[in-house]
């Protein structure tokens, strides 16, 4: 029977056949989940050995990293951790929408994602920006000029600095990128139960990128004492 326009109901013909290589769809969906947590754990090791040599170098030349720490903007990144702790939310409230078969609340919801992490980006490039006006971007062979004592050491702090700044915004980029696809195909709204499990595999992927943020505020931003 037809529910509102806001809620789609579940029907026999949107329940999708497994495919042919498993029994049945949750050892299908448990499958998708396993290979998500693998390449997240790929993921780690490459987060995990950057923070690791943050870690040892923190240790060795704690004074010249902490002074080099209070030339980083707080204020902008502790802005951008509340809009990605907030995207974080808004994607888990998409993913139950998306269960409970409200089209409408899970696209309202993946929209709110997408801008959170939109407006994420365009803040960490306007500090990007302000890095570089000030010079302390050595990257690309640009000038680097560092107004504090021991240039050289503080500038492997702001080379391991844009180097996890980086990574992590390239996987918001495919994170964002993916969560378009993910409106669009909840826009449509065809199988609603293989998109319970793309949804909540998209969600993994993007709770993995808020933890690394956490880690990033907190090392090169909070540790400047």
């Amino acid at each position: 029977m037809p529910t509102s326009s806001g809620q789609a109901g579940t029907r026999p013909e949107d329940e999708t056949p497994p495919e042919t290589q498993f029994d049945d769809m949750d050892q299908q969906r448990h499958a998708g989940l396993l290979g998500m947590w693998v390449f997240l754990l790929t993921e780690l090791l490459l987060f995990g050995g950057l923070f690791a040599a943050f870690a040892i170098l923190r240790l060795q030349y704690a004074n010249v990293f902490a002074e080099a720490a209070h030339h980083l903007d707080l204020k902008l990144a502790a802005i951008n951790t509340a809009l990605l702790l907030s995207s974080g939310l808004t994607m888990m409230l998409a993913e139950l929408a998306a269960g409970a078969r409200l089209r409408k609340v899970a696209v309202y919801w993946l929209l709110a994602t997408i801008l959170l992490g939109l407006a994420f980006l365009a803040i960490k490039g306007f500090e990007w920006y302000s890095e570089f006006r000030h010079q302390l971007m050595p990257v690309l062979v640009l000038p680097f000029r560092y107004p504090g004592e021991q240039p050289a050491i503080a500038e492997l702090f702001f080379n391991l600095y844009f180097i996890a700044t980086g990574l992590h915004a390239v996987h918001m980029l495919v994170g964002i990128a993916i969560l378009v696809v993910m409106l669009a195909l909840v826009r449509r709204w065809r199988r609603p139960d293989r998109l319970d499990r793309q949804l909540h595999i998209a969600g993994l992927y993007w709770a993995f990128i808020d933890v690394v943020w956490v880690f990033i505020f907190t090392l090169f931003y909070l540790l400047r004492g």
